[in-house]
């Protein structure tokens, strides 16, 4: 069988499968979203990486030695509606790279990543990405369970923070500009917002 290495390698309109994605070796950064091809944002920009780090730099001595773990991108999220049972990897058409996430269930992570929904999902926001994260991404999310969901927005300096409902549904729980930024599911871990959104200026 040919080696993938090139996007222009395949059907983009055709409907691929987490095992199809396994034997890709592209240079780009792709997700696989209902089974479509999805090219990501260009790279990174200075202050999505600064905000990611420092994200992760608060959040990490919250984790460390816990249950719950804290994962950082590039990892692969395989999701599917939380109705089903864990499915193998050529019934999956859904994997995607959060900016952050927090799995509390072991039997989730596998070598190749998060095989379900994580409890806590963090998407930081771009020029680029804000439709697909506001309504792709965020139907994703609902539908196959993942409980907490934020979005950060740089150039506000704002997070808003998405919980799902008893019918299974999010709900917008708490916009938050200043001060601290508290987790529903973690409420021992307070995120300093002037921590998040310090030592860059947006342009």
């Amino acid at each position: 069988m040919a080696k993938i290495t090139e996007l222009s390698q395949l059907d983009l309109n055709k409907t691929y499968s987490y095992a199809d994605y396994l034997t890709w070796q592209f240079s780009e950064a792709v997700e696989l979203i209902r089974g479509k091809i999805t090219l990501m944002s260009p790279a990174p920009n200075v202050k999505h990486q600064s905000i990611s780090g420092n994200l992760h730099g608060i959040c990490y001595p919250f984790f460390r030695h816990k249950k719950c773990r804290l994962f950082a991108a590039p990892f692969d999220v395989r999701l599917y509606d939380r109705k089903k049972s864990m499915l193998a990897s050529k019934d999956i058409h859904t994997v995607v790279q959060p900016d952050l996430c927090v799995i509390c269930n072991p039997d989730l992570l596998d070598k190749q990543g998060c095989n379900g929904a994580p409890d806590w999902i963090i998407e930081i926001v771009s020029k680029g990405n804000s439709k697909r994260e506001m309504n792709i991404k965020y139907n994703l999310y609902e539908e196959s369970g993942v409980s907490e969901y934020w979005l950060v927005y740089p150039q506000q300096q704002a997070i808003h923070q998405f919980m799902l409902d008893d019918k299974g549904r999010y709900q917008l729980k708490h916009m938050y500009a200043d001060g601290a930024a508290v987790p529903i599911l973690f409420p021992d871990l307070a995120i300093d917002l002037a921590e998040v959104f310090e030592d860059w200026d947006e342009e």
